[in-house]
Parts: C-alpha cells; sequence; structure tokens
C-alpha cells in the first residue's frame, strides 16, 4: 500500500454522513410542505426547521471536509446531489401550493442539474473552482426558498400578523426573483468557464 492509498479519507466520516442525512431529508421535508395541500401552519413550520438544518448541514460538512481532509469520491458526488435534492423539493412542493410559478421551478431545474451533471463529468478533466457568484446564488435562493416555505400567509393567523406576514412574503418572493437571476448567470458563467478550458486543453 502506498502512502498516497494510506492517507486516503474513508468514506465513512462525519461530512458524507451529514451530506447523506441531507438526501434523506428530502421525502420528510416535501411531505410535511405538502402536508394538508400546504395550508397547515405547523407542518410548514416543521417543513422549515427540516430545510433549515439541511442548509446548515450543507454549509458544515463542506467545512469540516475541507479542514480535515476528509475530501473523498462519493462526497464529491453526493453533496451536490444533496445540495440540489432538497433545493429541488423546496421549489417543486413550493410550486404544487402555488408560491413559485412553474416555469421559474421547471428553468431552474433544468439549469440546476444540467450544471451538476456537467460538473461531476468533468471533474477529472476541467479545474472549477466555486466563484463567488454561484456562493451568492446559493445563498440567496436558501434564504428565498425558506421564507417563502414559512406560513406568512396563513389565513387562520392573527388579524394583527396579516400585514407583516404579507410584507414578509413578498419579501422572499423578491429575492427568489433575485435569485432566479442569480441561477442563470452563473449558470452563464459556469459554460464560459468550461467551454473556455476545453478551449486550452486542445490548443
Amino acid at each position: 500500500m502506498t502512502e498516497t492509498q494510506a492517507a486516503k479519507p474513508s468514506n465513512w466520516n462525519v461530512p458524507n454522513i451529514l451530506t447523506t442525512l441531507r438526501i434523506v431529508m428530502v421525502p420528510f421535508f416535501g411531505w410535511a410542505l405538502l402536508a394538508h395541500d400546504g395550508n397547515d401552519a405547523t407542518w410548514r413550520l416543521i417543513a422549515w426547521l427540516i430545510f433549515f438544518v439541511a442548509m446548515a448541514t450543507d454549509k458544515i460538512d463542506g467545512d469540516l471536509a475541507r479542514k480535515h481532509n476528509l475530501i473523498t469520491n462519493f462526497g464529491k458526488i453526493a453533496d451536490p446531489i444533496a445540495d440540489k435534492a432538497i433545493t429541488g423539493m423546496a421549489f417543486i412542493g413550493l410550486s404544487i401550493i402555488g408560491e413559485v410559478w412553474w416555469w421559474v421551478t421547471i428553468l431552474v431545474l433544468i439549469r440546476e442539474w444540467s450544471v451538476t451533471f456537467v460538473r461531476l463529468a468533468v471533474a477529472s478533466k476541467v479545474v472549477l473552482a466555486a466563484d463567488t457568484l454561484g456562493k451568492w446564488k446559493t445563498f440567496i435562493q436558501g434564504i428565498a426558498l425558506g421564507g417563502l416555505v414559512l406560513p406568512l400567509t396563513d389565513p387562520d393567523a392573527p388579524d394583527w400578523w396579516e400585514i407583516p406576514g404579507d410584507t414578509l412574503h413578498w419579501l422572499f418572493e423578491g429575492a427568489l426573483g433575485v435569485a432566479v437571476i442569480l441561477t442563470f448567470w452563473s449558470g452563464a458563467q459556469f459554460y464560459a468557464s468550461i467551454w473556455s478550458q476545453r478551449a486550452k486543453l486542445r490548443s
């Protein structure tokens, strides 16, 4: 066994466990969000909690993997799949209950999954560093989706909550609009980077 092989981290590590947990959370999140057609405030709050934990573990597992040199091939594949699965479920669920237009969800999912598959396909040939625009996209998208999961416009809420709830709801809708713009902008930059690096490899 070579020194490189001996130093290779095991797939059984905390970051990968957190990533797997995030994937397992997806159906539970979807079920909570869609319970009673999305009209149950309690289940919407539970869905938000699951979504918050999932997004938090996304940050934690990445930091742990880099800090303790626990980056594995499993993690490289499973981590982006877990990210896109939880946010994809949020987009689909919110479209089902009427919080997000279906055309937005369809276009965003096409962009997100196409970039993920291309990134995984060329990972061994092309170096693709995480860019600032993509990080901002992920952050704002998470804030917007999480906010829209909350029962901000619950008809059974107290009368005093109507204006604050509606205001917050439209703020999160606006944030989602910004996230969608950043999603396609960062996607365009991603494909431009791929094209540029492939051109360099051929020259």
